[in-house]
């Protein structure tokens, strides 16, 4: 179909709504051909009642993937045609058992042992006309779209796209109030500024660079909106602080802190290091699961500058 060729797999849901239009409207003439007198949309109510239980209105809507008001619907519909017996046993409609009438029984049972039977041999002629199993393919296809979405997966390109336009370069003295604000900006939020953290923001070249330390800038389309910083540390376990990490919050959702860090870590292990630490705070949920992603693993018993402190870190890099 012209339009879909146009469209590409961007319409892939108006396709399948079109396919199953398609077997709707031919599973009607199905229904009349057979002469079951009962509606298309009542089937999977009527299999799952076919051997013979009493289920309850939530038992059926599990069973077959409907909304609980959309088998309450059904099975109001399915009694006032004689097909069910709607045994009411609670004032919560949800537990109403609900079982075949012997009229929905024979229904059923001339629909599994008549019709089901031309069905199920055309659909395997069909199969074996195609190239591709769809009943095969829709299996395979729920089954993935159960471990992650279509909605996380376009998510995820997304992001991947994004991070393309994400550039890291070194710290220079015109990233000076980048590197100041967009800190001050997320411990201001959260916390209050402290006296290390107005020492390294306000003299980044003195407190970090000169003694051996480093900041990366991540530019998104020119413009700095992240910044971490890697401090040489003395006399510690730990070759390097990762420090003074913030991303603004105009740029979240692009994996930013996730590429920064990254780049930090790869720094750190071009200069040698064995171990870097870092300071948090578990409020700090987005960055704590960040730093999780990096490897970093939770440890103990380190002094700290910071009153905001509650949590210490480490991450072992390779050789």
């Amino acid at each position: 179909m012209d339009f879909f060729n146009r469209t590409g797999k961007m319409a892939l849901g108006s396709r399948l709504r079109l396919l199953t239009a398609k077997f709707t409207d031919d599973a009607v003439k199905i229904y009349d051909l057979y002469n079951s007198n009962v509606s298309v949309k009542w089937f999977p109510v009527l299999f799952v009642l076919s051997d013979g239980s009493e289920k309850t209105i939530t038992e059926i809507a599990d069973e077959i993937g409907h909304s609980q008001p959309s088998v309450t619907k059904l099975t109001k519909e399915m009694a006032k045609a004689g097909l069910l017996n709607n045994n009411l046993k609670t004032s919560d409609k949800r537990r109403n058992m609900v079982s075949l009438s012997e009229d929905g029984q024979s229904v059923i049972d001339h629909i599994i042992q008549v019709q089901g039977i031309d069905v199920e041999a055309a659909i395997d002629g069909l199969i074996r006309e195609a190239n591709h199993n769809l009943w095969e393919a829709i299996a395979e296809w729920e089954f993935l779209l159960e471990q992650k979405s279509l909605f996380r997966r376009v998510q995820e390109q997304k992001k991947d796209r994004e991070s393309k336009n994400v550039q890291i370069v070194p710290y220079s003295a015109m990233y000076q109030s980048a590197f100041k604000a967009l800190n001050e900006e997320w411990i201001s939020t959260y916390f209050e500024m402290e006296e290390a953290d107005h020492k390294a923001l306000d003299n980044p070249e003195d407190y970090i660079l000169n003694k051996g330390g480093k900041i990366l800038v991540a530019l998104y389309q020119g413009e700095p909106v992240g910044v971490c910083a890697l401090i040489k540390m003395e006399n510690a376990p730990f070759d390097y602080e990762m420090a003074k990490m913030a991303v603004s919050p105009k740029v979240q959702g692009k994996s930013i802190g996730f590429l920064l860090g990254t780049a930090i870590t790869d720094l750190a292990t071009e200069l040698g290091a064995a171990k870097i630490f870092l300071e948090s705070n578990t409020v700090l949920k987005p960055a704590i699961n960040l730093y999780h992603k990096l490897g970093f693993q939770k440890i103990s018993g380190f002094p700290s500058p910071y009153k905001r402190c509650n949590i210490q870190m480490e991450l072992n890099l390779p050789k």
